[in-house]
């Protein structure tokens, strides 16, 4: 795929279309309603609108489209980064597929949750995934391939938190609401992992590192955080992991049946919290992620 496959199918789109779901309520059972596990997404859904829209524009949900955010807090840290014409449009066309209203038009939702974007919350991340300090601290919006490579750690967990839900729903339109989301997701990923692909050899200045070894161990850090075995590959994969066992090339990620994983809200959490653990917040939700699910690993 060409990076000049841009994603076409929109959560806008999604939003108007002629369906509502009729999303059960949580009754007395401790097993999460529908609603609650679309409510789920919702965090990420804000992690990448904020994080798109800064990266593109400068500006966030309290500018385009206020009454998403709901009145929560702005994010911390987010900017514009340094970003050629075309990822510009790219990113900023992103930005408008994650708006959230999708979601928020078929449940009550939560109002954005505290966001942490700042550039030492990246330069952890990359620190952790190369086990050393990376010198001078990586900084996600300094240039477009840092950027896409600051990028290429958001969705896929989107993607992999979709692929475990949709199972789990009890409402066929909930099935379809997730679906519709999950092909927005995918097609991000794959547009990042193909720009990426395209640059596997490219040294990213100024740690002479190649495009391949930030996004191998991204991966690698991301399954050790979610402590669930192998559910995410870098670009370059060891040919017995390839497609049919025939290529290292590794453009998309999936299993050796060329499935995409599938990850729970409990090793989503450890992800995106930098944890490891999902009652401990902390990365890009410092005080926690929203909604019953998330909630109910802080209370226990």
């Amino acid at each position: 795929m060409a990076v000049h496959h841009i994603r076409i199918i929109s959560v806008l789109l999604i939003a108007s279309l002629p369906f509502t779901i009729a999303i059960e309520g949580k009754g007395n059972s401790s097993e999460p309603s529908d609603a609650d596990r679309i409510e789920f997404a919702l965090n990420l859904e804000y992690l990448e609108a904020e994080f798109f829209l800064y990266g593109a524009l400068g500006y966030g949900l309290d500018v385009v489209a206020p009454e998403l955010a709901g009145g929560g807090p702005a994010p911390i840290g987010a900017q514009l980064a340094a970003l050629s014409p075309l990822v510009r449009d790219l990113i900023s066309q992103f930005a408008y597929q994650e708006y959230c209203r999708a979601i928020k038009k078929e449940v009550k939702g939560f109002p954005r949750p505290v966001l942490d974007l700042r550039v030492g919350t990246f330069a952890r991340i990359m620190d952790s995934a190369f086990g050393r300090r990376l010198y001078p601290p990586f900084d996600p919006y300094a240039s477009e391939i840092n950027y896409l490579l600051a990028s290429y750690v958001i969705p896929y967990v989107g993607l992999t938190g979709y692929v475990g839900t949709n199972p789990q729903l009890q409402n066929t339109t909930s099935k379809r609401l997730v679906a519709g989301l999950l092909g927005v997701e995918s097609g991000q990923d794959a547009v990042i992992r193909t720009w990426l692909y395209e640059r596997l050899e490219v040294r990213v200045m100024p740690y002479r590192l190649t495009v391949a070894e930030f996004t191998n161990r991204i991966s690698v850090l991301r399954d050790r955080l979610g402590n669930a075995g192998v559910k995410d590959e870098g670009l370059v994969v060891p040919m017995a992991l390839g497609a049919e066992g025939r290529v290292v090339g590794n453009v998309l990620a999936a299993n050796n049946a060329s499935l995409s994983y599938d990850r729970t809200p409990e090793e989503i959490l450890r992800i995106v919290y930098g944890t490891g653990d999902a009652h401990i917040p902390g990365g890009f939700f410092p005080n926690g992620a929203s909604g019953a699910i998330a909630k109910s690993f802080l209370q226990s």
